[in-house]
């Protein structure tokens, strides 16, 4: 008798436990925060990176697959979009070019929602010339700055004319020139300490 009632034991208690582990299993998935939006739109991105020439997008709008796809950003600063034709890439934030395409969508579609994430990035340089430690590509960090650039650069030599100072950037194909008022920058102003853009160059005389 007791190895019977023993064995009833036993399996009442397995019972239990198999019971209560799945209800802890449920309890544990309702909790969970989900992943993603639970719509399957598209997720909000970090928007720190500038988009530059021949970086690779990947390009995302919702429930429109023969839209969405990677696109090569090409050496005049532009992707090539079906409907939309060439749009301008490199300069923008991912979060502002998204929100360029949305609008531009919106003439061939009811309330469009777009992704776009740098998935490669291939020109996360600026160039230093002139009298500067060291000349040439300086390998660009997230919101680098004119200051930071000629720091990495080995500063600047006793020759340089601090007050010609200029960086070369180029827009939509065409290099523009920006002065620099270093002396400024130096003290701590920052609206003169320039944040830098992948490809641009700084010319110290």
């Amino acid at each position: 008798m007791k190895l019977r009632e023993l064995f009833f034991t036993f399996l009442i208690s397995t019972l239990c436990c198999s019971a209560q582990s799945r209800e802890a299993s449920k309890g544990l998935s309702s909790a969970a925060p989900a992943s993603s939006d639970p719509t399957g739109r598209p997720a909000a991105m970090d928007d720190s990176y500038i988009i530059a020439a021949s970086d690779v997008l990947t390009v995302t709008v919702w429930k429109q697959p023969t839209l969405s796809g990677s696109l090569l950003v090409r050496p005049d600063g532009k992707i090539s979009m079906p409907l939309l034709g060439d749009v301008q890439a490199s300069g923008q934030k991912p979060m502002r070019l998204a929100a360029q395409i949305t609008e531009e969508l919106k003439r061939f579609m009811r309330d469009p929602e777009v992704s776009v994430v740098v998935s490669k990035i291939h020109n996360n340089y600026v160039y230093l010339l002139g009298e500067v430690g060291k000349k040439g590509p300086v390998v660009m960090t997230p919101g680098m700055t004119l200051l930071e650039a000629i720091s990495s650069a080995g500063g600047l030599t006793d020759y340089a004319k601090k007050n010609k100072i200029y960086i070369l950037r180029k827009v939509d194909g065409k290099d523009h020139k920006l002065p620099v008022n270093f002396k400024k920058a130096l003290k701590g102003d920052a609206d003169f300490n320039v944040t830098l853009t992948p490809g641009d160059t700084i010319i110290v005389p």
